[in-house]
C-alpha cells in the first residue's frame, strides 16, 4: 500500500479502471457469480438482438427493473471515494469503468471524467429518437401496470443505456478511454480480473506507452507481471488505506 502511496504521489495523470469488485463492495450483485443476476435471468434474454425483435425479452427487462435487480438503492462505498479523493487531490485524469451503476458520480468524481465503457443502467435511450431519460422515471409506469413502456416523445422502443449481449460498446467513449490510457503516468485496475474485453485492452495501451500498473484485485489477473505493485485484497478496504498514506506523505 505504501509502495503504491508512492506511485500516486509522483503522478500526475492518473487513471483508475474499475470493475465488478468495486460495485460488489456496495451490495450490487456481480453480474456472473454464484447467485448473481445471470442465476435468476436468463442471459440469452438480454442480446441487443432478441431485447429489440422480441417483446417478451423487453417485456422481461422491465420486469427486472421493476422488481429492483438492477436499480437497488446502492450507495458509493470507501473505494468510491477514496477514487474520488484522487480527483480532490488534482491527480485523477479520469475513471474508465466497466460499471454500470453511477456511483463514481454519485462519489463525487464529475460526469465529464468518467468514461462509462459498458454504459449506464440508470439510464434508458429510445432507439427510434436516441433520446435518454432517467431509468426512475420510467419505472412507476411500470409498477403500474405498463409491461413494457414506450418512448414518451416518439413512441418508440426504449432499451436500458446499457451494453447488452451481441452489442458494440460506445465507440466515442471507447477511443477516449484508449486515448486518455496512452497518456497517463499510472494506471490503477481496482476490483477488475482483466477477463472481459474490450475493455481489458485498457491496461495494456497504458503499459505501451511507458505508464506504470498497480493492481487492487481478490484474485489473479493476466496482468500481473506486467504490474509495479499488486495487492490481493478488497477495494473498499485497501484504497482508503492507500490514500492514507497518500494523505500523510503530503
Amino acid at each position: 500500500m505504501e509502495r503504491l502511496a508512492q506511485l500516486i504521489a509522483r503522478s500526475r495523470k492518473i487513471i483508475a479502471f474499475t470493475g465488478a469488485g468495486v460495485s460488489t463492495e456496495s451490495g450490487i450483485p456481480d453480474f456472473r457469480s454464484p447467485g448473481g443476476i445471470w442465476s435468476k435471468y436468463d442471459p440469452e434474454d438480454f442480446t441487443i438482438q432478441k431485447f429489440v425483435n422480441s417483446p417478451e425479452a423487453r417485456r422481461a427487462f422491465w420486469k427486472m427493473s421493476a422488481e429492483g435487480a438492477l436499480l437497488a438503492e446502492a450507495a458509493p462505498n470507501p473505494a468510491h471515494y477514496a477514487i474520488a479523493d484522487l480527483h480532490s487531490l488534482g491527480k485523477l485524469d479520469c475513471v474508465i469503468t466497466q460499471n454500470i451503476d453511477n456511483l463514481h458520480q454519485k462519489s463525487g468524481v464529475p460526469e465529464e471524467r468518467v468514461l462509462e465503457l459498458h454504459g449506464n443502467i440508470r439510464r434508458v435511450i429510445c432507439l427510434s429518437c436516441r433520446n435518454r431519460f432517467p431509468l426512475p422515471e420510467v419505472l412507476p409506469a411500470v409498477r403500474d401496470g405498463t409491461e413494457i413502456p414506450e418512448c414518451r416523445d416518439c413512441h418508440g422502443i426504449l432499451k436500458p443505456d446499457a451494453v447488452l449481449f451481441g452489442e458494440q460498446l460506445p465507440i466515442v467513449t471507447l477511443r477516449e478511454a484508449t486515448r486518455r490510457a496512452q497518456k497517463c503516468d499510472l494506471f490503477i485496475v481496482i476490483g477488475s480480473t482483466l477477463m472481459v474485453y474490450p475493455a481489458a485492452y485498457m491496461p495494456t495501451y497504458a503499459v505501451g506507452a511507458g505508464a506504470a500498473l498497480a493492481i487492487i484485485n481478490l484474485t489473479q489477473t493476466p496482468l500481473d507481471h506486467e504490474a509495479q505493485v499488486v495487492i490481493r485484497g478488497k477495494a473498499g478496504e485497501i484504497m482508503p488505506g492507500v490514500m492514507d498514506y497518500v494523505r500523510s506523505r503530503r
